[in-house]
């Protein structure tokens, strides 16, 4: 019998044929530790993940670490020596570094770790504690001149007394703790190409002074929460007002009112500044049962005349003044989307509500989502309440989710 000669082919492995600049871009994409473990799968694979521009050590790469040494009874040191050995290892331009720790015991780690990564390229740094204490920052943070993205949470640092600023900076997003000494208007102001800010305040808002963030014309996103404040620090109503209207690009505003209060200064006058660029807003622990907190929130919207996405989340205080607003120079607005999230079912929800729905032509949806109405018989009068409120545009859908 004559044997007839095979001519199956294993099959390519189209990965490993892909340009390295392919590979590298989705190395990028997966998890570090996933990343590593392809070092496995053959001696060309064995030093690729080398060369990734992109790393991502967060909670979850250093729990498997953990979980991998109680496995393998193995130890590998604390997190300041995987850190910087997994540096070390790295061959190619870092662009993007995020490090998410409970703890740095080393601050010179800290600083070499920056120093390093101010010379690879380093465009994108997130740093997070989670130790009860902020992790402190070395001043070689503003060797990094090429930043382009910083975010820094439960962190504290203090201006060097030669600060060039971080002039490629576009996003900026901190819950940081700082010094007395810090300028934080000096800092603003070296960064002339801000286009998005977020200050969370986990510490100290009051020692941010409005005015500074006023100066950034570039800023498209403001993000703001304000907390603790007492009287003498307590934030007034036509002060935001004179911020929005001084940032002229400004298409997305979240506010955060956390166990804040505003206080008087423009929640009872009518302001004639339009904001025509502002697309999204987004108020977060605002008590609507507050005289100047609602007059201020319908004052806002009203001057918002291009406004599309609205999100409202209602704080739980009690009403210590009643409202004072115009309603009769209500304008049309441009709202699709109205999402009321924690709704109780106040006299004056229902008030800013009766308000959207009369006024915007093109809304397409109001989502209310609430847990305060304990019965049916609650929920009932709520939604016949609802049901009354005259609607001008013919297409919304209002849907609500009781939780």
């Amino acid at each position: 019998m004559e044997l007839i000669q095979g001519t199956h082919k294993a099959p390519q492995d189209f990965i490993s044929s892909m340009p390295d600049i392919v590979i590298n871009n989705i190395l990028d994409r997966l998890p570090f530790g996933d990343v590593v473990r392809t070092s496995v799968l053959s001696r060309t694979w064995r030093f690729k993940w080398t060369m990734i521009s992109q790393l991502v050590l967060d909670v979850d790469f250093f729990d498997s670490i953990e979980t991998e040494e109680e496995d393998d009874d193995e130890d590998e040191g604390n997190n300041e020596s995987i850190v910087s050995k997994i540096l070390r290892q790295l061959r190619g331009p870092i662009t993007k570094f995020e490090l998410s720790v409970d703890d740095i015991s080393d601050a010179d780690d800290m600083d070499n770790w920056i120093l390093f990564l101010s010379r690879r390229g380093l465009n994108d740094l997130t740093l997070t504690s989670w130790d009860a204490n902020p992790l402190e920052l070395p001043a070689s943070l503003f060797s990094c001149v090429e930043l382009k993205h910083l975010k820094l949470r439960n962190c504290s640092f203090s201006l060097p007394p030669i600060f060039d600023g971080f002039p490629n900076l576009l996003s900026l997003d901190l819950c940081v703790e700082f010094e007395d000494n810090t300028q934080l208007g000096e800092f603003f102001t070296r960064c002339p190409l801000l286009e998005k800010l977020t200050m969370d305040d986990l510490f100290e808002m009051d020692k941010v002074n409005i005015v500074e963030i006023a100066k950034q014309e570039n800023l498209k996103i403001l993000s703001l929460k304000f907390h603790d404040s007492d009287d003498e620090t307590a934030t007034s109503s036509s002060n935001i007002f004179e911020l929005v209207g001084s940032l002229p690009k400004l298409q997305e505003l979240h506010l955060d009112f956390e166990e804040c209060r505003l206080i008087e200064g423009g929640g009872k006058k009518s302001f004639f500044t339009a904001f025509p660029c502002l697309k999204v807003l987004k108020l977060s622990d605002i008590c609507l049962d507050n005289g100047i907190m609602f007059s201020f929130a319908f004052e806002l919207i009203r001057s918002s005349p291009n406004l599309q996405t609205l999100e409202i989340t209602p704080s739980n205080w009690n009403a210590d003044s009643p409202p004072q607003v115009n309603h009769s120079t209500t304008r049309l607005l441009q709202l699709q989307s109205v999402m009321f999230d924690c709704l109780k079912g106040s006299e004056n929800e229902l008030r800013l509500m009766k308000y959207l729905l009369a006024c915007s032509p093109s809304l397409k949806r109001m989502h209310i989502f609430s847990r305060f109405f304990s019965s049916a018989e609650e929920k009932a009068v709520f939604v016949n309440k609802l049901l009354k409120l005259y609607r001008a545009s013919p297409v919304v859908e209002i849907e609500l989710f009781w939780y």
